[in-house]
């Protein structure tokens, strides 16, 4: 489909092949790593040793969809800064000053960037030496005196040798104190919502992290025999978050969406290295953090080589042998094997190897020169029209077509539940990565048969707390301990829900889930679902951010 229009219907084989590339797409780039990962606590949160020691500029996850309420444009959020608890004071949470956080687009294949956006942080610390308070009195509004400690941003556009501010010395949104000191939370997000240069908006600040999944699954795969699942072990925490919502010309190859609709999206954070001679002088940028699909550093690579992930780019990824050769040779069905005698698909994944660096498509180029052995348009930049097929490099990245209509009653389990704008076309808030990528991973998707053991997933289908139906989408940062006691004196752990706090005149949703999810997976792999071309506008449905 070289003419880069609209998804079109491919019939019920290609169907039936997009349910299954989905499937093994989430797999391959997100792989399950949680199951595996000797160091990573959620997606990418501590995904690597040295990232680990430096919370503030470790990026936990990437999402890029259509937007539900303005389909014209692409919203991109990306988050830092893992496991922030509610009562995290005196200093409370705050971006790096001396980091560029940015979000990269390739829109031509070549494994480089060429639209980069760039958030640049910087403090307004009004605190005299007479006070630890982070504020002094109710803050009803980000420029309030009582707030002393505020911090502000310029984003900028990077393309090529140009450069252009599209967001000069704006505010972000502060942690979340609590209820006495910021009784409307949601207004103060409200106010850090702001307009972009040429169109869009533009968010930084604390949120909600909507990341959802049972984090027990690192005790041997939920207790060795499936009894610890049900419990969302990200409930209440939160993270720093920046949010751009663009026109799809903006990063369109060309600025034309209709010709060239996939672009590939990928996060990294870059700091000021520090000189031996002069401490206080700073070094060169060096880039600390890298993040794609969700928990590729976790999954893919070995524990030696997750810190030289974070260093490369998707440039290096087709030379790095050793990162191929995880791809062919996956690790975790040998360990689900090992466990619950499920056997392991055979190798070498082939499969993997076409979700993990080219996206999906027929003539996707493959590393021995064989033919694409997922038959299926989707995803891969080799789909629009004006990109040269020779100068394409395989390369590790979130990848998205912008032409798929959004889905009027998003499936959380994304291309695997027949829902095709859904994950790994994108990520949206509300995709179910870790069950997807459970059955997937395993060969559901290649044999049509679903692993019965595994077939509830984590038991945790959707966030805590309801996704909003506007930008920024996120939802509000708890204020509510994530570690509680009941009337005994005993450790609860985990909040009820609450989002610390909602915003006046936002409607909130929450996502279906339920008995019926496991029949939605079941019909992405066996039968042919219809899905209108041009269905009307999404109402805003949270399920499709």
């Amino acid at each position: 489909m070289r003419d880069g229009r609209a998804f079109g219907n491919p019939g019920r084989r290609g169907w039936a092949c997009l349910a299954a590339a989905g499937a093994l797409g989430l797999v391959a780039t997100t792989g399950g790593a949680a199951l595996v990962s000797d160091v990573a606590d959620a997606s990418s949160h501590r995904e690597a040793p040295l990232i680990a020691g430096d919370p503030t500029v470790d990026n936990t996850d990437v999402y890029a969809f259509v937007s539900p309420d303005k389909q014209d444009t692409v919203t991109l959020i990306a988050n830092w800064l893992p496991f922030e608890e509610p009562n995290g004071g005196p200093n409370f949470y705050f971006f790096q000053t001396n980091a560029n956080y940015d979000i990269n687009i390739d829109n031509d294949g070549d494994a480089r960037a060429d639209v980069t956006y760039r958030w640049v942080f910087r403090n307004d610390d009004d605190r005299d030496g007479t006070t630890f308070l982070y504020n002094n009195g109710v803050v009803r509004n980000l420029d309030d005196p009582t707030l002393l400690f505020k911090q502000r941003y310029t984003l900028t556009e990077l393309r090529g040798t140009e450069s252009r501010v599209l967001v000069e010395d704006a505010p972000v949104a502060p942690s979340n104190v609590g209820p006495a000191s910021m009784p409307d939370y949601g207004r103060l997000r409200d106010q850090a919502i702001v307009p972009v240069a040429g169109g869009g908006q533009s968010f930084a600040g604390q949120a909600d992290d909507p990341f959802f999944l049972d984090l027990r699954v690192f005790d041997l795969i939920y207790g060795a025999n499936l009894s610890e699942r049900g419990q969302d072990t990200l409930a209440g925490y939160s993270v720093q978050t920046v949010a751009l919502q663009v026109p799809k010309s903006a990063l369109a190859l060309r600025e034309d969406e209709d010709r060239n609709p996939v672009i590939g999206i990928w996060s990294a954070t870059s700091k000021q290295s520090m000189q031996v001679k002069d401490p206080k002088a700073g070094g060169d940028q060096v880039q600390v953090s890298r993040l794609g699909n969700p928990l590729v550093n976790e999954l893919v690579p070995a524990a030696d080589q997750k810190d030289g992930f974070n260093a490369s780019t998707p440039a290096d990824d087709s030379k790095n042998a050793k990162l191929v050769d995880r791809v062919l040779n996956p690790e975790l069905p040998r360990v689900i094997q090992q466990l619950y005698n499920i056997p392991a698909p055979a190798t070498p994944r082939n499969d993997l190897a076409e979700i993990f660096l080219t996206g999906i498509a027929k003539d996707a180029p493959t590393l021995d020169g064989t033919r694409a052995p997922i038959q299926a348009d989707l995803n891969s930049q080799i789909l629009n029209a004006d990109v040269d097929a020779k100068q394409f490099v395989p390369a590790e990245e979130l990848r998205l077509n912008m032409s798929v209509p959004v889905t009027a009653n998003p499936n959380r389990l994304g291309v695997l539940g027949g829902d095709l704008q859904g994950f790994p076309n994108g990520r949206r808030l509300a995709d179910d990565v870790l069950d997807i990528e459970l059955q997937a991973f395993e060969g559901a998707a290649q044999t049509g048969q679903l692993v019965p053991a595994l077939a509830a997933g984590d038991k945790v289908n959707t966030n805590n707390v309801p996704f909003g139906r506007n930008f920024p989408y996120v939802a509000l940062p708890s204020n509510v301990a994530v570690n509680q006691v009941d009337v005994n004196g005993m450790p609860e752990g985990g909040v009820p829900g609450g989002a610390g706090g909602t915003a006046r005149g936002v409607a909130w949703i929450r996502i279906a889930s339920g008995a019926g999810a496991v029949g939605f997976l079941a019909a992405g792999l066996f039968i042919s679902r219809r899905r209108a071309r041009a269905g009307g506008p999404a109402a805003g449905r949270a399920g499709a951010a």
